[in-house]
């Protein structure tokens, strides 16, 4: 399930919006300002952020303007009563994705949002989240709530394959073949070791647990708490 903030100050209007996209299948947050939009940021991974533009504190140019300037690339669908040219320049200028001007009509933004989602996915699919932990395939790095976590490249493959498959129990030796090959001379003492690693390097994090199996192997146990929006 996707996980879709709505950032916009017209209680009517974010109700709305929220009620059509979790009607079509989507998680929804809900957020007032930009502001809380950039705390909640830190708190959950959100899939697609629909922001308005004039809101109280942190408006929806600064928000935008704070997310791409801190790296995240979350797509983000402008939504404003502002249509003029300008407006959609500065927009489009300062990291937004799509721009839809009001009043709009709720199928139109439904599909918009899917585009984008469509659009991120083929760009990240080699990406995996759990609530605030994000693991990036393509450059082996971790983070957890925005906070980058350094990984010698056995520990990330062995966090990528227990938080791949949640739940799931991988023996010590299906963790050796895999991630250090048949052939490797190193024994099963060596995956103990990484886990050991991994657990000091994630204390702090709350989105997973790495669970040992008495007797089998081991396996990764989301929080549903944090990943629930």
């Amino acid at each position: 399930m996707f996980s879709v903030l709505v950032c916009e100050d017209d209680k009517n209007i974010r109700r709305l919006i929220a009620e059509y996209l979790v009607r079509d299948g989507y998680s929804v947050i809900e957020c007032t300002d930009g502001t809380e939009a950039l705390d909640r940021f830190g708190q959950s991974h959100i899939d697609l952020l629909i922001t308005d533009i004039m809101m109280p504190r942190t408006d929806g140019f600064e928000l935008v303007r704070e997310l791409r300037d801190a790296g995240c690339d979350t797509p983000v669908l402008m939504i404003t009563a502002r249509g003029a040219m300008e407006d959609k320049k500065a927009g489009f200028g300062c990291g937004a994705d799509d721009y839809l001007v009001k009043p709009f009509d709720m199928e139109e933004m439904l599909l918009r949002a899917a585009a984008l989602l469509r659009r991120a996915k083929a760009v990240s699919e080699k990406k995996l989240a759990a609530g605030s932990t994000v693991l990036d395939y393509e450059n082996y790095s971790a983070a957890c709530g925005g906070e980058e976590i350094q990984l010698t490249n056995k520990e990330f493959l062995i966090l990528f394959k227990l938080l791949s498959q949640p739940n799931r129990i991988f023996t010590r030796t299906q963790l050796m073949d895999e991630i250090w090959g048949y052939d490797s001379e190193s024994d099963q003492r060596t995956v103990d070791v990484h886990i050991r690693r991994l657990r000091e390097k994630f204390g702090g994090c709350t989105d997973f647990e790495i669970v040992t199996v008495k007797g089998l192997g081991y396996k990764a146990v989301k929080n549903d708490a944090n990943s629930a929006t």
